[in-house]
């Protein structure tokens, strides 16, 4: 191919780029939405659904923290890979599109509830320290709590999350 044509797939290639990320999702807006759902989820179920929300990207298999709220940063990151247990195998043996979620019934105390995939690569995990999905899903308020939860998956289908280089 000659140096013309290679400039002209090098132009096309910037023009997709810029318009693939002129769509895409930056962090700032993805806490903000976050935090929008989990105002409206806790409203609606009556209490708090989750008290842990972060994101994380995975790199050859490994988490990097990009985002986190909740009670035990630390404990998060030390224990992430005891917490996502109950994940573990939806993770490795499904293809997640940005939107997708998965939740876990058995998650207890600090393993992870439930996770959500918001860009390339990049994985919102939900999880409530103290309750299983179980014990959350016995409450007649969790089938209203979960219509915030729908919507910031659209949010992100619409819009993928990207990392800051």
């Amino acid at each position: 191919m000659g140096e013309a044509a290679s400039d002209l797939f090098t132009g096309v290639e910037i023009a997709f780029l810029k318009a693939h990320f002129k769509n895409a999702m930056q962090l700032e807006e993805a806490i903000k939405h976050l935090k929008t759902c989990a105002d409206q989820m806790n409203s609606r179920y009556g209490k708090i659904v989750f008290d842990e929300w972060a994101i994380v990207n995975f790199v050859n298999g490994k988490p990097g923290l990009i985002h986190y709220g909740g009670p035990r940063l630390a404990g998060f990151q030390t224990n992430f890979k005891a917490d996502a247990a109950g994940l573990r195998e939806s993770f490795l043996t499904q293809k997640y599109e940005v939107g997708d979620f998965e939740f876990t019934r058995h998650g207890v105390g600090t393993g992870f509830e439930s996770f959500m995939a918001v860009g390339d690569g990049l994985y919102l995990i939900c999880n409530n320290t103290a309750l299983s999905m179980d014990m959350i899903a016995k409450e007649p308020t969790w089938l209203a709590a979960q219509l915030p939860f729908v919507e910031l998956s659209d949010k992100f289908r619409a819009n993928p999350l990207v990392a800051s280089a």
